[in-house]
């Protein structure tokens, strides 16, 4: 029996900045409402943009109006069962199930754009057809 190895693919500039953003939501997140509104002040002070980029996130993600503290969590946990062989196991069927769903939402926003094109394409065809006639 062999097992694959998944091949490892240097991160896109797009991930990257995803990924910082995603640190610092979490960090503001562990310090609670305060963190947020002294990020947004001092946003407006050096860059305004920024400031008001943070402010429509907190209202957009309803942070700005209590709805308790977000915690950063794997989004699948369960308790240690004691067997640490079958906890390794369970955590990366999860891991690979989790980048599996996320594989498959990309795949059908593509789908959703090429069915989106098509349907335009045709749109204008038959508008260039009218205008020649």
């Amino acid at each position: 029996m062999t097992i694959a190895t998944p091949v490892l693919r240097p991160a896109t500039t797009q991930q990257r900045i995803t990924d910082v953003l995603v640190r610092g939501r979490d960090w503001l997140d562990a310090r609670g409402r305060p963190a947020w509104l002294v990020a947004m002040v001092l946003g407006f002070i050096f860059v305004w943009p920024v400031g008001l980029a943070i402010l429509g996130y907190m209202i957009w993600s309803k942070r700005m109006f209590g709805c308790g503290k977000r915690t950063a969590a794997p989004r699948y946990s369960a308790p240690s069962t004691g067997n640490s062989a079958f906890d390794a196991y369970r955590a990366e069927t999860l891991k690979r199930l989790e980048d599996e769903h996320r594989e498959f939402i990309d795949f059908l926003a593509k789908l959703r754009e090429a069915k989106d094109k098509a349907e335009f394409d045709q749109f204008m065809e038959k508008r260039d057809a009218k205008t020649d006639a």
